[in-house]
């Protein structure tokens, strides 16, 4: 790291201290001394620990500085080390968020393969809102696991996004994408959703 880049956004140590002791007492003025000092050189550590999610992660950090910082004792390098070990944490949890989607989005693709080819999603949502046995399929979708009934009726019935279902119901879009999916592909496999597919095709 060069010096011209170690000194960007720095204060004399005198003036952090100073903002330090305002912002502990509760200072906002002192606090946005703190964060015009400290903020740049977290936001280039994270860019490197967690990518585009930096600013993002950034913000928490400085949020639960900010409800903290009350609580602390210390210098000023003292206080660089809880911040960065604040930022990593944070950094750490948003990898392990990251993770999670990819695995979801992971589960959602072998779903999607499972029903490839069939026309079983196309057929099932058919056979639940434009056939004339509604209640029927109503009835069925009813019978789902109750996670699987919800994210069937939003998005098939409903006419809801994956997004719009996922904040009715209070869940991650990638848990309401698969739950769609799994109850979707029950209905398709259920003995009377198969025989009016039948009777379908050779009417």
């Amino acid at each position: 790291m060069t010096a011209s880049l170690m000194s960007q956004h720095t204060a004399p140590a005198g003036d952090l201290a100073a903002a330090l002791t305002g912002a502990i007492a509760g200072d906002p003025a002192a606090f946005a001394e703190l964060w015009r000092t400290l903020h740049p050189p977290v936001l280039r550590y994270l860019r490197v620990v967690c990518g585009e999610a930096a600013e993002d992660v950034a913000s928490e950090t400085w949020l639960q500085v900010s409800r903290d910082l009350a609580g602390f004792n210390g210098d000023p390098t003292s206080f660089r080390v809880w911040l960065f070990r604040i930022a990593r944490h944070r950094g750490i949890d948003e990898n392990r968020r990251a993770w999670r989607r990819r695995e979801e989005v992971a589960e959602d693709v072998a779903e999607l393969a499972g029903l490839a080819g069939t026309g079983a999603v196309r057929d099932v949502a058919l056979d639940a809102v434009e056939l004339d046995g509604t209640d029927w399929a109503l009835k069925l979708i009813g019978a789902l696991p109750k996670e699987q009934a919800e994210a069937v009726l939003l998005r098939v019935v409903g006419g809801l996004d994956v997004a719009d279902t996922a904040r009715v119901l209070g869940k991650r879009p990638g848990a309401v994408r698969a739950a769609a999916l799994r109850g979707l592909r029950r209905l398709a496999e259920h003995p009377q959703v198969q025989a009016r597919r039948l009777g379908r095709e050779e009417g």
